[in-house]
Parts: C-alpha cells; sequence; structure tokens
C-alpha cells in the first residue's frame, strides 16, 4: 500500500492506493491548517483501508512549489513516517498532478499553475512529448494579469485559480481553461505517479528530500 499526501496549498489531500486501485481518498480545505489537520486526517484513512502503519509499503508526498508552511508540514510527516517505517519515500512535483490528468494534444502548450499567496501563482509550461506532458520550464511566479499575458497561442491552462484570477485568464482569446475537476489536485493521481517510480526503484532520499520553493529573481506586483 502506499500512502500519498499533498499539502501543496490549502486544498489538501490524502490517499492509499494499492497499485490496482485507489482504495482511499479525500480532499477537503485546510487554510492555514495543516499542522492540525493532515496527521489526524492520515490515521482515519489508515482505518477506512483497515491497514496499519506498518503495512504502508512506500510514502509520497508532492513537494511542491506550493505554500511554504503547507509544503513543510506535508513533507515533515512523509519524511517522518519513512524513516520510522524504513519506507520508501517518493517526491512528486505538484504541477505534474494537474498534467497527469489532461489528456495529451499534440502541439499545444499546457500551463499548470498553483497559488502561493499574495495573488501570485506557480506556474510551468508542458508540451506533450512520447503522448505525455513534459515540463518545459521550472516553475516561475506570476500574476494572473502577467500570466495571462504570456500565453500567446492556443493554451491549456488549469491549476487553483479564485474566481477573479479565471476571469482574467478567460478574457485572453488563446486561453482554454480546464474544468473544475481539471483544476483539482486528487492525492490519487499522485499516488498512481508515485507508485509507477516506486515500482521502477526511483525512490528519494527521507533524509535529503526537501520542499521546492519558487522564488523570483524580479520583483512581481502583489
Amino acid at each position: 500500500m502506499l500512502l500519498a499526501l499533498d499539502t501543496s496549498s490549502s486544498q489538501t489531500g490524502v490517499a492509499l492506493y494499492d497499485g490496482h486501485r485507489v482504495v482511499v481518498e479525500v480532499v477537503w480545505p485546510a487554510p492555514r491548517r495543516h499542522t492540525v489537520e493532515l496527521a489526524p486526517r492520515v490515521a482515519w484513512a489508515l482505518e477506512q483501508a483497515q491497514i496499519q502503519p506498518e503495512d504502508v509499503r512506500a510514502i509520497a508526498v508532492a513537494i511542491g512549489p506550493g505554500a511554504f508552511t503547507g509544503l513543510r508540514t506535508g513533507v515533515a510527516l512523509a519524511k517522518g513516517m519513512a524513516l520510522a517505517l524504513n519506507t520508501p519515500l517518493i517526491g512528486v512535483f505538484t504541477l505534474d498532478i494537474f498534467a497527469a490528468v489532461v489528456p495529451p494534444e499534440p502541439g499545444v502548450p499546457l500551463i499548470a499553475a498553483l497559488p502561493i499567496g499574495r495573488g501570485r501563482f506557480a506556474a510551468t509550461w508542458y508540451r506533450v512529448r512520447g503522448n505525455q506532458w513534459r515540463a518545459e520550464s521550472r516553475p516561475e511566479l506570476y500574476t494572473a494579469a502577467l500570466l495571462a499575458s504570456e500565453i500567446r497561442e492556443p493554451s491549456l491552462v488549469c491549476g487553483e485559480f479564485p474566481p477573479d484570477a479565471r476571469a482574467t485568464l478567460a478574457a485572453n482569446k488563446h486561453v482554454r481553461l480546464g474544468s473544475p475537476a481539471q483544476c483539482t489536485r486528487r492525492p490519487g493521481v499522485l499516488a498512481e505517479l508515485a507508485w509507477e517510480r516506486f515500482q521502477r526503484g526511483h525512490v528519494d532520499a527521507a533524509e535529503t528530500l526537501v520542499p521546492f520553493y519558487v522564488t523570483t529573481q524580479t520583483a512581481i506586483p502583489a
């Protein structure tokens, strides 16, 4: 069984995956409450699956980009459990979770984005290679207006956007916004991505895995 944790934003998720199906999955809003809500939800998920912590064969965690406190909480819990249980740990970039649920469209870029606070978003451009979305760039910081101005060709856009940001992006004729379902990160998807790496033996060292935070070299209007 693989345990997956995603605390990249206020939208928080926990899932258990056995390699064939998502056994348990829960997504809930936890604005600034990751530290008090995450561990109890993990315990609840284990109880629902009727397993003990020792039955977890691997642990996956979204490592960012995302909100500072949320990422720190999720990665710390995942590392602590991995070390205590002597269990493999797999860190997954958060924006890859969005890309994984969007059907590939060769020739059309996909922009995945996540709020990180103060009206700013971390975003990455993807293109299809080998029938899969592959990141073309490292995540960078944008306001909704700046992101919209950077999209100059027909593009898919998915991610967590409040209504005003969605309206700003939708005003760009080149933008095709993902559906609400495509813009909701599912920990079950995180679990599937991590399981593929786990099966190939591509795991991370719990002692050295750290959250991925986006910083900017130039000022972006708040």
